[in-house]
């Protein structure tokens, strides 16, 4: 009975990823603030939050950044809370070819509004929206990256 109640209050406590684009405030590497009305229309939305710090937040940007051709048709939003020289630093180091595409944007979450409104479990945290903004797929496991690959390939 008790393992019962613990799997179940595990459960309950457990975040629900956001099954629609919330309103948000990030900031660009200008110091410009985006949001949710500044996102691609027409693609899918493809959200990577992390950390520098995060090996498999390394790992999950060095996937996509040996993967960057098969990203073209969605919007990628690489969001983090590290201060932007930083965060600019490790994308440069991690990611350089990534961070030279035009469908790929840093933004910075100054605000720390990422994980209330979104609700990762951890880092790196993966979300794929439609275009018209609905959860599509959502992960917390670099293992998961072909299986975001393969549905912004299948894409319309």
């Amino acid at each position: 009975m008790v393992l019962l109640l613990s799997v179940l209050l595990g459960v309950s406590m457990a975040q629900t990823p956001a099954q629609r684009v919330p309103d948000f405030r990030f900031i660009r590497k200008s110091g410009a603030a985006f949001t949710r009305q500044d996102l691609a229309t027409g693609k899918p939305v493809f959200f990577v939050f992390f950390d520098i710090t995060c090996e498999h937040c390394r790992m999950s940007l060095q996937y996509l950044n040996s993967h960057y051709r098969e990203l073209n048709k969605a919007a990628l939003y690489l969001v983090t809370m590290d201060p932007g020289p930083s965060a600019e630093a490790f994308l440069a180091g991690v990611a350089p070819q990534l961070a030279k595409q035009p469908n790929v944007l840093l933004l910075r979450d100054t605000r720390q509004q990422f994980i209330t409104l979104f609700q990762p479990r951890k880092f790196p945290s993966l979300f794929l929206y439609s275009s018209q903004q609905q959860l599509i797929l959502y992960s917390d496991e670099e293992k998961d990256l072909p299986v975001f690959l393969a549905k912004i390939r299948s894409a319309r």
